[in-house]
């Protein structure tokens, strides 16, 4: 094997071990953003979207469940005040849900919201910053009805 063989096997054997790439927050979100500000009303906000992906969201965190898709579903700009930021899905499906928040940290959950299997995250004390927002299923590349809740007052 000449010199040139072996770093090129030396590159592609470092390629291959890399994990797969997480998802793209920064990407132009499947069904929008959104700009509130603490009091905002109607509360909640809805948003209609289809849940699921092909992308493992066990890729962001441990703690995440379901497939996503690569790009955000939403993203929300948020200005908080003195309420808590509740955000929740409302399906028929078994869904999951993933939020990037202003410091990057990801949350997530599966069946923390009301009636039985739908997911929700609570901050709080939220910041004041940008959310990235992914709903998720349990099968890959399946999508299913979904409503995204943003809520000041109680989970949806």
């Amino acid at each position: 094997m000449t010199g040139r063989n072996i770093a090129l096997a030396a590159v592609l054997a470092c390629a291959a071990a890399l994990p797969a790439a997480a998802q793209d927050y920064n990407a132009r979100p499947n069904y929008g953003e959104l700009t509130l500000e603490s009091g905002f009303t109607p509360d909640p906000r809805v948003v209609n979207l289809r849940a699921g992906g092909d992308r493992n969201a066990q890729n962001l965190s441990s703690s995440c469940r379901g497939f996503i898709t690569n790009q955000p579903d939403v993203r929300l700009h948020y200005d908080s005040g003195n309420y808590p930021l509740i955000i929740s899905v409302a399906s028929g499906a078994d869904t999951t849900l993933i939020v990037n928040a202003p410091d990057g940290s990801y949350y997530c959950d599966d069946d923390g919201g009301v009636n039985g299997l739908n997911p929700a995250v609570r901050f709080n004390r939220p910041m004041s910053g940008r959310y990235e927002i992914w709903v998720g299923t349990y099968s890959s590349g399946t999508t299913q009805p979904a409503e995204l809740h943003i809520s000041e007052v109680a989970s949806q």
